[in-house]
């Protein structure tokens, strides 16, 4: 029988997790160093596709640690010595003692997102928050940390060296001074410690966190359009959204800073990037086969022509569709390096499969 964890609200009892590509390895031997009577609740979110399955990965995490482990539940309460798994397409914010489950609008191009989670618990818990980015590709969780760090929490990333993707641990490290750099080996030990140790008491949330978790916490829950609030939180840009093509606003909250739009869709400048060139390639696409529909029926009306005996049309209706062929190469051409220099790379989460078989190597 496990014995029974008590915690302290003097003391670091919130622990947050974001990791994404590699993720799965290095959460279990985080989580095998960890007694099953830690005095903290731990809340973690994995980059995962849409048609992952939570539960799988969440029965390999409790066969490699004394604590209990389970998929988080919208509205639930949580408790010290459990590990709270974000589910698959939704995201995971904190309030005074209960959990949220919504799917609410993409952040960073994912859901679930870490930033979410990071920025709801130091809005709720302040100095009681211990954060800790992961192995990962892209930005997740910089915007996040600088949330928990400016609230008076601890901040932890794994050592880059050593990560298998060392992007996220790495922007954090780019964009703030961190409070500890460790391989994951030592991580137990230092978590062990720092969970005893007092929280700070002369913190206070910043206002504009505070502010941003619950216009953020009113979209996902809510569905609430953000347009009365976002001049508040920021300037607005000559920029749109590519998820939904709206108008964005520039949230400085840290030295990062990132875009959001009236519908909740949230970017940090590399994944914005990374939307926009998503979404122009969606354009193109249907450039593509637009484009390729035109010229097939260019080429009917000309036969139709020549079989009529007008010569004169058909050579007009062929010429039109010859030039077509020269503009429909061209974007096959910036498509296909498109599709293979994504191919030689990784891709930014990782299916239930992959990550299921990851934990099993593990």
């Amino acid at each position: 029988m496990r014995p029974s964890p008590t915690t302290s609200p003097n003391h670091h009892d919130i622990i947050v997790i974001g990791t994404s590509a590699g993720g799965m390895a290095v959460l279990l031997k985080l989580l095998e160093q960890l007694p099953g009577n830690l005095p903290a609740s731990i809340f973690i979110v994995q980059h995962l596709a849409r048609n992952s399955n939570a539960e799988i990965l969440v029965d390999r995490l409790n066969r490699s640690t004394q604590l209990v482990c389970e998929v988080a539940e919208h509205e639930k309460a949580f408790a010290p010595g459990h590990v709270y798994f974000c589910p698959q397409d939704h995201h995971l914010l904190l309030q005074r003692g209960r959990m949220l489950v919504t799917r609410g609008p993409r952040e960073n191009l994912f859901r679930p997102a870490i930033d979410p989670l990071f920025r709801s618990a130091a809005a709720a818990y302040d100095s009681r928050v211990i954060g800790i980015i992961l192995t990962g590709m892209l930005q997740d969780g910089t915007v996040g940390m600088q949330a928990v760090k400016r609230s008076g929490g601890l901040t932890m990333v794994q050592l880059p060296a050593e990560a298998e993707y060392p992007d996220m641990p790495q922007s954090v490290m780019n964009e703030m001074e961190v409070d500890y750099t460790v391989p994951v080996s030592e991580m137990g030990i230092l978590l062990r410690e720092l969970v005893s140790v007092p929280a700070s008491t002369d913190h206070k949330v910043p206002e504009d966190i505070r502010y941003e978790a619950t216009i953020a916490e009113r979209v996902m829950t809510q569905g609430n359009g953000l347009s009365d609030d976002m001049g508040v939180m920021g300037p607005q840009v000559p920029l749109t959204c590519p998820d939904c093509g709206g108008a964005l606003w520039e949230v400085k909250n840290g030295h990062l800073g990132h875009l959001r739009c009236h519908a909740g869709h949230t970017f940090t400048p590399e994944s914005y990037l990374t939307g926009n060139m998503e979404a122009l390639e969606e354009t193109m696409w249907v450039a593509l086969r637009m484009l390729e529909e035109r010229r097939t029926m260019l080429s009917s009306m000309a036969d139709q022509d020549r079989k009529r005996g007008s010569k004169y049309w058909a050579s007009t209706q062929e010429e039109r569709a010859e030039e077509l062929k020269v503009h429909i190469e061209r974007i096959r051409k910036v498509l296909l390096a498109s599709a293979n220099a994504k191919n030689n790379g990784t891709s930014h989460f990782q299916s239930d499969t992959d990550a299921e078989a990851e934990a099993e190597r593990a």
